[in-house]
C-alpha cells in the first residue's frame, strides 16, 4: 500500500500556531511572518487534507473536528522535537535518567510518589518526559519507559510491574449503592482508549454487571483519563478507571470503588534497551518502581 504524502512541514507548523493562539494574527507573530501569509499555509493545508480544520468568524477562530484531531498530533510532533532540540542543546550528564511514560502515569501516580523515591535515591538526577507515541530507547532521548501495553516487548528489556484492571468510582457524595442508582448519574466515557483489548467500556459492564437498561450511550465524553478523575472526584458523575491510576484519590477518600465488578485491564510494565539495562541508576529506579507496586 502506497503511503500517503504528508504535508508540508512549514503548513504544519501555521495550522500548530493558529490551533494554539487561537488566532491568525498571533500565530503570524509567534513565526515571524504576515497574516495573509498563515492563511496561505492553512488554505492550502485544507485543499491537501480536503477538510476545514478551522471554523472562522468575526470574532473567534475554532478548530473544527478535523481540526482536533490534527491538533493532537502536531502538539505531540512539536513537543517531541522540542524536547529532542533541548536535549541536543543541553545533554543530559551521564548518571541522569530520562523517563518516558503516559502524562496520565506520571500526573496520577508518579508524581505524588517523588518525594519517597528522592528519600530512597537522593542523588538521581530524574528528567521525565511525558508522551502518547513510543519514544526510542535504543537513541539518546530516553533511557527507559513504563509502558501500558497487552504483552511484554520482547525487542527489550522488560520488568512487569503491575496487572491492571478497572474498577467503577465516584465520589462518596454520590452514595451509589446498586447498580440500578447508575440509572441517574451521568457516565464519563474515555475516548482513543487503545489498551486495553476488550476496551473496557460501559457496554461491557452493563453486560457483566448491569441494569440492564443502562443507557450506555449518554454522559460526557474525555480524551484525557486524568481530566475524567477530576471530574469524578468533584461528583459531576462516575467513571470506570484504571484501578492503578486512582490509588492516591482512593486513598485520600476523594473517590471509593462504588459498586463491586472489575474489568480486566492491561499491563504496566518498566522497560529499557538490553545495551542500557545494566546501568546502576536504572537498576537502582528499577528497583525502587518494583518496590512500590508491590
Amino acid at each position: 500500500m502506497k503511503l500517503r504524502r504528508l504535508p508540508p512541514l512549514v503548513a504544519i507548523r501555521a495550522f500548530d500556531a493558529v490551533a494554539r493562539n487561537a488566532s491568525f494574527k498571533l500565530a503570524a507573530e509567534e513565526i515571524g511572518v504576515t497574516p495573509t501569509a498563515i492563511s496561505h499555509q492553512i488554505r492550502q493545508l485544507e485543499e491537501t487534507l480536503n477538510q476545514r480544520l478551522f471554523s472562522r468568524s468575526a470574532r473567534a477562530v475554532a478548530l473544527t473536528p478535523a481540526g482536533e484531531i490534527l491538533f493532537r498530533a502536531s502538539g505531540n510532533m512539536f513537543a517531541t522535537l522540542r524536547d529532542a532540540i533541548e536535549q541536543i542543546d543541553n545533554p543530559a550528564p551521564p548518571d541522569a535518567l530520562t523517563l518516558t511514560t503516559t502524562s496520565n502515569f506520571l500526573t496520577n501516580w508518579l508524581v505524588p510518589r517523588l518525594p519517597a523515591l528522592h528519600q530512597v535515591l537522593p542523588a538521581l538526577e530524574l528528567r521525565l518526559h511525558s508522551s502518547t507515541g513510543l519514544v526510542d530507547l535504543h537513541g539518546p532521548l530516553a533511557d527507559c519507559a513504563i509502558r501500558y501495553s497487552m504483552h511484554a516487548d520482547n525487542s527489550l528489556d522488560s520488568t512487569l510491574l503491575w496487572h491492571d484492571r478497572f474498577v467503577l468510582v465516584a465520589s462518596p457524595s454520590l452514595k451509589l449503592q446498586a447498580p440500578e442508582d447508575l440509572l441517574g448519574i451521568t457516565l464519563f466515557h474515555i475516548e482513543n482508549r487503545h489498551i486495553p483489548t476488550p476496551e473496557p467500556d460501559w457496554d461491557h459492564w452493563k453486560a457483566a454487571f448491569g441494569p440492564s437498561n443502562l443507557a450506555t450511550g449518554t454522559g460526557i465524553r474525555f480524551d484525557d483519563e486524568t481530566h475524567a478523575i477530576q471530574a469524578a472526584i468533584a461528583g459531576q458523575g462516575v467513571l470506570l478507571a484504571s484501578e492503578l491510576l486512582i490509588q492516591h484519590p482512593l486513598a485520600q477518600g476523594l473517590l471509593h470503588i462504588a459498586l463491586p465488578g472489575t474489568l480486566p485491564g492491561g499491563h504496566y510494565y518498566f522497560v529499557t534497551s538490553p545495551e542500557k539495562a545494566g546501568r546502576e541508576h536504572i537498576q537502582q529506579f528499577r528497583d525502587w518502581l518494583i518496590q512500590q507496586f508491590r
